[in-house]
């Protein structure tokens, strides 16, 4: 089960045993609602009614909806934290280390076209976008996580490039930065064109492809 399994469905029984709290299914409602829309286009009331939770128990937990939206981002970020550690831990040499985030990707994109029953794009790069214009501390806090995630590829790409995995001319900063940039990229294609989403792994390791050395293995 995809670490992503639990993350929309605030009734189910695995969140349930796993999160039960209000604060919870109040903030893996608003996740699904984001996702299946936008932050804008979804009011308090409609987070509360989805979630079953009062406006006074929303409130209580969140002075605000931008303050609801913060802990969202921080549930996809420990949500993606979990693939990368699974595909991470799975994977042998700096190199599979690297193509880890591309597992990632398939994989979560794959379980929300099921979930969604169409192309809903990157959870933290939607919020990213539309927060970077209209919600300065909570964009702020998205891209800071995406920033995360590109430093820790950054770290394996480091470690390709001490044992002579990458080309000579590669920097190992601009490989890590390639790679998140052709992820949102082509996420947000497969978006707007509703296509398959295979085709973002595919181009992820292409971009890693381009910058081995002649001589490294996969």
């Amino acid at each position: 089960m995809s670490e992503y399994a639990t993350t929309f469905d605030a009734d189910s029984a695995a969140a349930a045993k796993r999160l039960p709290s209000t604060q919870e299914r109040i903030v893996r409602t608003a996740a699904r609602l984001f996702l299946a829309r936008s932050y804008q286009s979804v009011g308090v009331n409609e987070i509360c009614a989805a979630a079953k939770v009062q406006k006074g128990s929303f409130y209580h937990f969140f002075p605000s909806k931008g303050d609801l939206v913060i802990a969202v981002i921080d549930h996809h970020a420990a949500a993606l934290r979990e693939l990368q550690d699974k595909h991470e831990r799975a994977a042998r040499g700096p190199v599979n280390k690297i193509r880890a985030i591309a597992a990632v990707v398939n994989e979560t994109q794959h379980f929300l076209v099921k979930s969604f029953g169409r192309v809903v794009g990157c959870p933290l790069g939607n919020l990213a976008v539309e927060l970077a214009t209209t919600e300065d501390a909570a964009g702020k806090h998205a891209a800071a996580v995406i920033a995360r995630v590109e430093e820790r590829v950054a770290g394996h790409c480091w470690d390709a490039a001490e044992v002579g995995l990458l080309a000579a001319d590669v920097d190992p900063d601009e490989l890590a930065h390639q790679v998140i940039a052709t992820m949102e990229g082509m996420i947000l294609l497969a978006k707007v064109s509703d296509s398959d989403v295979t085709a973002v792994s595919v181009a992820m390791n292409r971009a890693i492809d381009c910058c081995l050395a002649t001589t490294s293995a996969a």
